[in-house]
């Protein structure tokens, strides 16, 4: 007897079976050859779900936000925020926005120079010098995002003949650094440490293992004393990017290096200040050796043009605050848990996280961006992640956790993902 069952999950739309990778490379001598097939897939794909991206926000990026609904043309207000980072909810305290407003009156709007030449201000200055002091190292140089910091401090340090060798889960930034370095570029499986040592064994020559503190898709963090032995044992250097840990890890906030007790054996240390601090921009600290070098060679940042002052005037206020109120990290943590345990109990799949990044592991390339759209129609605003920012059918939704979050928007957003996610039949 044939089985009169009907899945009454919702189903896709053909067009979304393809994803970037089918219009990566064409034929033909002609640079625009792939524009037209993948027009007419964007221009199917995108009320179907892709439009997801790049949603107008009109309101700051709290705990709860306003978004622009390009697909229905409606203002969505007051959706539980699950997508921007702030971790410490500091870009719309008073005291931030007051310290902006000031440096307007002062600076105006932008740097209007490269770093190197005019761009420099008194408050520049000031930033490099409290990030170091903050992290404990001797200098520390300013870039204009996170990306560039990488790309600048990786393409400035290492050259043709060397080594490279990154976990494979590291940030693009990375990866497009190790390439403009021209130096021989090599993955270590994910967070082991015995196949780190087998690409380094046997090499003689300069060499730089770069791995992160927090890593952005999954959320969990590296075996640091572990990485370290091996580093010492074949005498490479090692670089982390702490873009997702610095100012929240650590009993001061120095970072994962400060919580696992291996600050002072990393020798390069890179972050950002658009996650925990709410702001814009980048910086690399180590020795004044270091930072005097890649002052010189960090292309990144000598052809970039300085951060705007108003921004750097609205990060020194919330490296202030963040310093002065540890209570924000310990509330964050207390939020994390508290959500790990609502997402727990509801059977939800994700992954290994132990930080504030909470991947929800959807693992359905095809239908991820639907469930997406229908989690924001429930009332939360989510990011949809998909390949190329993880590997194919790893997709999932990407949490943000705040410490500003209360425990009822935990609750409301945590029930209403669970809703959507059993419509679909990825948790019980």
């Amino acid at each position: 007897m044939e089985d009169s069952t009907v899945d009454a999950r919702p189903t896709v739309p053909g067009a979304m079976e393809y994803d970037y990778t089918n219009f990566y490379f064409g034929s033909g001598s002609d640079a625009f050859a792939l524009l037209e097939p993948f027009d007419d897939w964007w221009r199917e794909v995108k009320p179907s779900g892709y439009y997801l991206y790049e949603l107008p926000l009109h309101s700051v990026p709290g705990t709860r936000v306003d978004v622009e609904d390009t697909k229905t043309g409606e203002m969505r207000r007051g959706l539980v925020n699950f997508a921007s980072y702030n971790y410490l909810g500091l870009s719309y305290r008073p005291e931030v926005k007051q310290a902006i407003k000031d440096a307007v009156d002062i600076y105006g709007g932008g740097s209007s120079g490269s770093p190197i030449l005019s761009g420099t201000t008194a408050l520049h200055t000031q930033l490099a010098e409290e990030v170091a002091a903050f992290k404990g190292k001797e200098a520390a140089l300013i870039f204009p995002t996170g990306y560039s910091a990488n790309v600048g401090t990786i393409a400035g340090l290492m050259r043709s003949g060397d080594l490279i060798v990154a976990d494979q889960f590291a940030h693009a930034s990375v990866v497009d650094g190790m390439i403009l370095s021209k130096a021989k570029s090599r993955f270590f499986r994910h967070n082991r440490v015995d196949d780190l040592e087998k690409k380094l064994k046997g090499f003689d020559g300069k060499k730089l293992v770069i791995i992160e503190g927090v890593y952005s898709m999954d959320g969990d963090v590296p075996p640091l004393a572990e990485i370290v032995e091996v580093c010492r044992k074949y005498g490479a250097r090692l670089m982390i990017d702490e873009a997702h840990s610095a100012f929240v890890y650590g009993e001061t906030g120095k970072g994962v290096v400060e919580d696992q007790g291996f600050d002072d054996e990393v020798d390069i240390h890179l972050g950002t200040f658009s996650k925990s601090l709410g702001g814009q921009g980048g910086y690399t600290a180590g020795t004044h050796k270091l930072i005097n070098y890649l002052r010189g060679f960090s292309r990144s940042r000598v052809f970039s043009c300085a951060l705007s002052p108003v921004v750097v005037a609205g990060i020194l206020k919330a490296l202030e605050l963040a310093r002065n109120e540890p209570e924000l990290r310990t509330q964050l943590w207390d939020n994390v848990a508290y959500m790990q345990r609502l997402l727990a109990d509801a059977g939800v799949p994700i992954g290994d996280s132990t930080s504030q990044v909470i991947p929800i592991m959807v693992r359905d390339d095809a239908r991820c961006l639907q469930m997406c759209e229908d989690v924001f129609r429930e009332g939360v605003y989510i990011n949809p992640v998909r390949y190329p920012a993880v590997g194919k059918h790893k997709s999932r939704f990407r949490m943000s956790i705040s410490a500003a979050h209360s425990k009822e928007e935990l609750e409301e957003g945590a029930a209403a993902i669970v809703r959507v996610l059993q419509r679909y039949g990825i948790c019980p």
